[in-house]
């Protein structure tokens, strides 16, 4: 890191859990970091700590050539930018606020200029953390200016490309992961609960299991970008014998099963399309079907 940018002025907008975090972390870091919340009682914290505090959003901005925006939406985004006419000339903006692709590239369009979407994949309290990543996609230049700056929020941070709605994108897949995984979990604990058998002692098991999957994802991958899907782990008709066991024993102590039923669903019209002697991911030719 350069020393210019290790002493770069910073701004955040924004100063809930996470918005606060990130001010945190620039200040820790050494940066002169002005903050600015729309209820300035969240900002007295920071102040004591060290930050300067904006009377405006038009303040706020004008104080630093980086300014990260954290809020509740895409609309409040607009809201807070909305008087200085979007993202204004000489500084970089890098939003942070949770979103779709979609909204990420609309306001781009709207705000012109120096933007950088981002997608946190961390709680506040990892935040400044090595090994937390946070992705950025849009303005290259833009970021490429304050990259070691941004590192101070998370050292595994990753540059995705120009397109502004592909930190937003991965952000969403890879809570498709977090929530199927965390699914299957909450159903396995379900399922030994109905027979007197505790989480706690399931989880060490679910912990070991959940890994070993983690070690098929390069060769799935592998196969849903070729387009071709042998099945020489399992075949396709293989795991639904499986599914069907785990709907059964759900549904024989009383418990919702509409969660493997989803999955189940999901490998029969494979199978129904010819595919039972494929493996498991060819199941990405049924997601990608309106």
């Amino acid at each position: 890191m350069t020393a210019d940018a290790a002493t770069r002025p910073v701004t955040v907008l924004g100063l809930g859990l996470m918005g606060s975090a990130l001010a945190r972390a620039f200040l820790r870091a050494g940066h002169p970091t002005t903050v600015w919340n729309r209820s300035a009682a969240k900002a007295e914290a920071l102040a004591a700590e060290g930050a300067q505090v904006a009377g405006s959003v038009a303040g706020a901005v004008a104080a630093s050539p980086l300014v990260v925006v954290c809020v509740s939406d895409y609309h409040a985004v607009r809201e807070l930018l909305g008087p200085i006419e979007g993202f204004e000339e000489g500084r970089t903006f890098v939003n942070l606020t949770s979103g779709t692709s979609r909204e990420a590239r609309e306001l781009a369009a709207w705000g012109g200029g120096a933007y950088v979407d981002g997608a946190i994949l961390a709680v506040p309290s990892g935040i400044g953390a090595a090994e937390t990543p946070i992705l950025y996609s849009g303005a290259a230049d833009a970021f490429e200016e304050h990259a070691d700056t941004l590192r101070v929020l998370g050292g595994a941070a990753a540059f995705l490309g120009a397109d502004h709605g592909l930190a937003s994108l991965h952000d969403v897949a890879v809570l498709s992961l977090m929530w199927g995984t965390l699914n299957g979990f909450l159903q396995g604990a379900a399922v030994l609960g109905a027979a007197g058998v505790d989480a706690a002692s399931f989880a060490p098991l679910a912990a070991i299991s959940a890994n070993t999957v983690a070690g098929w994802l390069g060769g799935y991958a592998e196969q849903i970008d070729s387009g071709a899907y042998p099945g020489d782990d399992a075949a396709l008709d293989t795991h639904l014998a499986a599914m069907e066991h785990l709907i059964d024993e759900s549904e024989a102590v009383g418990l919702d099963a509409s969660f493997p039923k989803a999955i189940k669903q999901l490998a029969d019209r494979a199978v129904a399309a010819g595919r039972s002697k494929d493996s498991y991911a060819v199941l990405v030719e049924e997601l990608r079907k309106r």
